[in-house]
């Protein structure tokens, strides 16, 4: 692989062929501000929320799926981009029913940081109030539908890690929703391995653990980096 050397927020830095300014700038210091990436997972460009600006590009570009390119440069934090970021967070609260007051993940729950990390005080748009479901028919865990975002990591980990393919996404825009073998209740699914995986790698609560009350569900952050390593011993 070849070096390519670009700069980055005003500094001068290098990467291979291949990588992608995400990766560059982490490994730099330099923040760019995430929701559906994750380290070990592939990354899908789902959230927007890494979009940054390219000299020579009108629109902006995602950072976690856009590879670097020789002599690029690249704005990570500029007044567009707070804003832009800011009413992607306001699009995902207003789309469903975020309730922090008594979800499990209050307090930790990577939406809601994000939304102070950027300045969220208020929503100028109305809220969708969609009928969203609940559905725990599993054993051990459950999905509230009213705290997904649609990041994906769910059904990435389980394809890409378990090897299971239990999640996936049905229909489009606001009504589109996480399922499990093509629709069938989690309870009832064949081909999940009750790992867990999906709840640890969710950023919100809308995958969670029975029995947990009001903001103990704490994840495993560094669970999925483990996994990737160690995945034969912890089966």
């Amino acid at each position: 692989m070849s070096v390519l050397t670009l700069t980055i927020e005003g500094r001068d830095v290098a990467g291979q062929t291949g990588h992608t300014i995400l990766q560059v700038a982490r490994e730099n210091g330099i923040e760019i501000p995430t929701l559906c990436h994750l380290q070990g997972l592939s990354d899908v460009g789902a959230c927007r929320l890494c979009v940054v600006e390219v000299e020579g590009q009108r629109k902006l570009l995602p950072a976690c799926v856009t590879a670097i390119d020789e002599g690029m440069n690249v704005t990570v934090n500029s007044e567009r981009l707070a804003a832009y970021r800011r009413r992607v967070i306001e699009l995902l609260f207003t789309e469903r029913n975020h309730v922090c007051s008594v979800c499990v993940a209050d307090r930790n729950c990577r939406l809601q940081d994000l939304a102070v990390e950027l300045g969220l005080t208020h929503f100028d748009l109305p809220l969708l109030s969609p009928q969203a479901s609940v559905d725990a028919t599993h054993e051990r865990f459950g999905i509230d539908h009213n705290r997904c975002v649609l990041c994906t990591r769910c059904v990435r980990v389980c394809d890409e890690i378990e090897g299971a393919h239990t999640w996936d996404v049905m229909g489009r825009g606001t009504e589109a929703r996480l399922i499990t073998d093509l629709g069938t209740p989690w309870g009832d699914s064949k081909t999940c391995t009750s790992c867990g995986k999906c709840v640890q790698v969710c950023p919100t609560g809308a995958l969670f653990e029975k029995g947990r009350s009001v903001a103990e569900a704490r994840r495993r952050r560094p669970y999925l980096p483990y996994l990737v390593v160690h995945e034969g011993r912890t089966r």
